[in-house]
């Protein structure tokens, strides 16, 4: 398994719903909320035009009834259109009625007041209806009715109550025009007001007032009543949207759930039997559903025989490279033996001869090296189970770090251990030739002078190795695959001696089967490896920050590159 570097989290949008199905429910609501509300508005402008029309009708009616004669158009003459029978209307006005028992019989019906009070006090005159004599172009009279009632509340009469000067001033300011205008009364509210001539003169007329209270009421009561059933009928349709979409996408659920099943199995190492299948009663070809579901299942089946020849392959070539590894000890062992057999021997060669045979002799122990390694990855690809045992780390640590001084003099050798044991369950053997290779690798790839630290250090659950030194560090380029096989840094890293290129390798296999894992940081003038391993003891309630082994720092501008088993 090669080493890879944690996908950074991705950022989750915010503001917009986050399902299918919520956006599904979320677009229903609206579409019906838009379609309320223009039906809504429709039906209030509609129905406001109506009621408006009506009192526009019924303030020419009451005008009517003041003049005394049908009212025209604006450019009607003082004696109005004309009647079918080509006389002039002869209708009496309000002047020449008789009085009738509803009316104030105090005031005279030929004075101003008296007309008015005669206009609003008979006939079937809406409350708050306002009237105004009007004479040479100035108010004379205005008034408007009030409903009296007796003791029980029932009608008893309609009295004309008086307007005051600013009340007249609102009437007055009505255009003269014939036409229905609206306009606010001090104190009685809003009102449709229109203009009628007298008939008999062309300096008297009337204004006539109805109040839009009750139009508007009824308006406003219909909004309340729109947005109350509107806003009923939005709650109802998302609860009932939610549900039903919720059912609809249940099958689109399980499919996603396959789909995510199959995205948790270990795929990237081949050796996975993959039995995860969408239902049949989900992959029917005449639903949309379906169709996902059973090309879903032919992916599957197509991925499943693909990792099925990937194992296959890689068994084979395991198992070649084991086998060809194993041939090759006895010939390479032979080929170093004879070299130096000869290369000792009594007869005399020349000095052209002793450096073929000593090249042929270094040339064969290196790749003894490589056939090694080789076998030994194929053994940890195999599976082959280790030896594992209750180990001390430290005694390992102390002799590997030893070994490693005596070979490199040339380099400066530290050791930074715990007063306790570092206990862990590991194969001592392969935890020491770990150790070696990390401690050979650091003084092989960095100059002389260079100071190398082995550390022993419990973090959290794992029970960490670090070899740390403060040479150039690697080149970010490599980093990500400094544990890949036959990966060099010839270029990067200077070295007096040959490399297989299958050291860290070997590191990061035996970390993984033990459960463990082997993570790099590289700055120049600090890289450490760490080994983590599963510690025995229990673990340390609060281990130091600067202990996380998955940590990334960029702001340093450096990389880890980390590998843990299943990953």
């Amino acid at each position: 398994m090669s080493g890879r570097r944690r996908p950074r989290a991705q950022k989750k949008r915010a503001g917009k719903p986050r399902t299918l199905r919520t956006r599904l429910v979320v677009a229903s609501v609206t579409l019906i909320a838009v379609v309320c509300a223009v039906i809504g508005t429709v039906t209030t402008v509609a129905l406001q035009s109506h009621l408006y029309d009506q009192l526009k009708g019924k303030v020419t009616e009451t005008a009517i009834r003041a003049v005394g004669r049908p009212q025209g158009s604006p450019e009607d003459g003082p004696g109005g259109p004309a009647n079918p029978n080509g006389k002039a209307s002869t209708s009496t006005t309000p002047s020449t009625s008789s009085t009738s028992s509803g009316s104030d019989d105090s005031v005279p019906v030929q004075t101003p007041a008296g007309r008015v009070n005669k206009l609003l006090t008979n006939g079937l005159t809406q409350e708050k209806t306002v009237a105004a004599y009007v004479k040479k172009g100035a108010i004379a009279s205005a008034s408007y009715s009030q409903q009296v009632t007796d003791s029980s509340g029932a009608f008893k009469k309609m009295n004309a109550v008086g307007l005051n000067t600013a009340q007249k001033q609102a009437l007055a300011s009505v255009s003269k025009d014939g036409n229905t205008h609206a306009v606010t009364i001090p104190g009685l509210g809003d009102y449709l007001v229109k203009y009628a001539k007298s008939p008999d003169t062309t300096n008297e007329g009337y204004y006539v007032a109805l109040p839009t209270a009750d139009v508007d009421n009824t308006v406003n009561t219909l909004i309340l009543v729109e947005l109350s059933v509107t806003a009923a009928g939005l709650v109802a349709a998302g609860i009932a949207g939610y549900v039903l979409v919720g059912i609809a996408t249940r099958p689109l659920r399980r499919v996603a759930s396959t789909a995510t099943r199959v995205s948790e199995l270990p795929l990237h190492t081949g050796e996975v039997t993959l039995n995860e299948r969408v239902p049949e009663s989900e992959t029917d070809p005449h639903t949309e559903v379906g169709q996902v579901g059973a090309a879903l299942n032919r992916m599957l089946d197509h991925v499943h025989g693909a990792l099925h020849a990937r194992q296959q392959s890689e068994m084979r070539v395991r198992q070649f490279v084991a086998d060809a590894s194993h041939e090759l000890r006895t010939p390479l062992a032979s080929i170093r033996g004879y070299a130096e057999l000869t290369r000792r021997g009594r007869e005399q060669t020349g000095p052209d001869t002793k450096h073929a045979l000593g090249r042929i002799e270094s040339e064969a122990g290196r790749m003894t090296l490589l056939v090694e390694d080789l076998l030994l990855l194929a053994r940890l690809d195999a599976g082959r189970p280790l030896q594992f045992d209750q180990t001390d780390l430290i005694p390992l640590v102390v002799d590997t770090i030893s070994d490693s001084r005596a070979a490199g003099m040339d380099h400066n050798w530290r050791l930074d251990l715990p007063d306790e044991p570092a206990l862990v369950s590991a194969d001592a053997a392969r935890i020491q030739q770990v150790l070696i290779n990390l401690l050979g690798n650091a003084r092989k790839h960095t100059p002389p002078g260079t100071t190398i630290t082995a550390r022993v250090q419990r973090r959290g659950p794992w029970m960490c190795v670090d070899v740390e030194d403060n040479g150039q560090g690697i080149p970010p380029d490599l980093l990500p695959h400094v544990f890949e096989r036959f990966a060099r840094g010839d270029s990067a890293r200077s070295r007096s001696t040959g490399s297989t290129g299958l050291g860290l390798a070997i590191v990061q296999a035996v970390a993984t089967a033990h459960g463990g894992a082997v993570t790099v940081d590289s700055v120049p003038g600090r890289t450490v490896f760490t080994v983590h391993l599963p510690a025995l003891a229990p673990a340390v309630p609060a281990p130091a920050p600067e202990t996380n082994w998955q940590s990334h720092s960029q702001a340093q501008h450096s990389a880890t590159t980390w590998v843990q088993q299943g990953a």
